[in-house]
């Protein structure tokens, strides 16, 4: 039998709301979203201009203040008096979650020292909807943007290797060619997804070995979101040291001592401990 369902409307209590919104289409906004938007006194936004097209749909005419990573820090002294004199305030970002990769960290952080309520919404997400539709391990880590410079690129890439889990990355269609060298390095054998507009009409989900991705015409559009999977081993096939793991050990030799980087390179790879140590002692030897 079903039943007619009626939206019960609570009373909204007095602090900051975190509210997810779509990261694509319009009617993945939760019923308790658009409530608590449209009985918030403000709407923190992160482009007015974007924010406008969603809050129209929706009928919503709360104040907007503009919140970007521009004026953040500078918008912070004045949000704090309007929570601390009672109003309610909302912070949404332009897709997804607030603070995820997105301004927020400061005037949450702010309104944890000044014990201002934070009340999150939970809703969309690019990272938990790219992770759930790759076929790759549920544990996953979440890197965010790609810094601009490369030292510090390879350093993080090289670090992110180690781990034995799906990896998440946002990137910009412009820069996605000029990181496929170094994804193919720091990631060979591994598997990667290329979502694209995800809940747009034009979605589309590439998926192709790393190793492969010279072979693929990416003149993409629009947000890309990446998910690297797990690192796939042959339980049966004993691995050599490849040169990203001579790289590291090189690195850390003189740093700790060789029984740590043995369980360092030993974790997530099946390589004899017998190699690690005798490479270990190749590099003593040299110097």
């Amino acid at each position: 039998m079903i039943r007619n369902y009626q939206l019960k409307t609570e009373k909204i209590k007095k602090g900051l709301y975190l509210v997810s919104t779509p990261i694509g289409n319009l009617g993945d906004i939760t019923f308790r979203s658009i409530e608590v938007l449209k009985k918030s006194d403000y709407i923190l936004c992160e482009d007015t201009r974007v924010s406008k097209i969603l809050l129209k749909k929706y009928e919503i005419n709360s104040k907007l203040i503009s919140n970007h990573k521009f004026n953040e820090k500078k918008n912070v002294s004045k949000i704090l008096n309007l929570l601390k004199s009672g109003v309610i305030i909302s912070m949404i970002s332009d897709a997804g979650t607030p603070s995820i990769s997105d301004p927020g960290i400061t005037l949450i952080n702010e309104c944890i020292s000044n014990d201002i309520e934070i009340i999150p919404l939970p809703g969309p997400s690019s990272v938990i909807t790219a992770v759930s539709l790759s076929g790759f391990s549920e544990k996953f880590f979440f890197y965010g943007f790609f810094p601009e410079k490369k030292k510090i690129l390879e350093e993080d890439l090289q670090n992110l290797s180690l781990l034995n889990s799906s990896i998440v990355f946002f990137i910009s269609p412009k820069k996605i060619q000029k990181i496929i060298p170094s994804l193919k390095f720091f990631f060979k054998d591994r598997k990667i997804v290329i979502c694209r507009e995800m809940t747009k009409y034009y979605e589309e989900f590439i998926r192709s070995e790393i190793n492969d991705l010279d072979e693929l015409d990416l003149k993409l559009k629009g947000e890309l979101t990446i998910v690297i999977s797990e690192k796939v081993l042959d339980n049966k096939i004993s691995q050599s040291l490849n040169e990203s793991d001579k790289r590291i050990i090189s690195q850390m030799i003189n740093k700790v001592s060789i029984k740590e980087i043995i369980s360092l390179i030993n974790r997530n790879n099946k390589i004899s401990k017998k190699e690690i140590y005798n490479y270990c002692l190749k590099l003593k030897n040299e110097k």
